[in-house]
């Protein structure tokens, strides 16, 4: 058994307006997302990523705070506290009011918000 907790991370990343914290397992690597109010993919994170949209998949729960998705085809969705999403390549977001969205993301932890 691996026991490890996101309170004190292996790794943590900081684009602007972001704190990724991330545990490594055997088989997985979970992140924490907090994304402060008004922060934006193309402003905080594509910075560091370099590409047009995020390019990385996410499978995610959202803990506190909303955020919503465009995906590249123009579709939007919202999500919010408890919503659960499998989020493709090929996306935006933005967190919605004036609360952090905080997130735990079981797929991108490995390269997410990094270059």
């Amino acid at each position: 058994m691996l026991k490890k907790n996101l309170s004190t991370p292996d790794e943590v990343r900081t684009p602007k307006k972001t704190r990724i914290e991330v545990v490594n397992l055997n088989n997985s690597t979970i992140m924490r997302v907090k994304m402060e109010p008004g922060w934006k993919w193309e402003e905080c994170v594509k910075p560091v990523v370099g590409t047009d949209s995020c390019m990385v998949h996410h499978s995610m729960y959202i803990v506190s705070g909303s955020m919503e998705v465009k995906m590249n085809d123009g579709s939007l969705y919202k999500l919010e506290p408890g919503d659960a999403a499998e989020i493709p390549p090929g996306h935006s977001a933005w967190v919605l009011g004036t609360e952090p969205c905080v997130s735990i993301d079981f797929a991108a932890g490995k390269t997410y918000g990094k270059k």
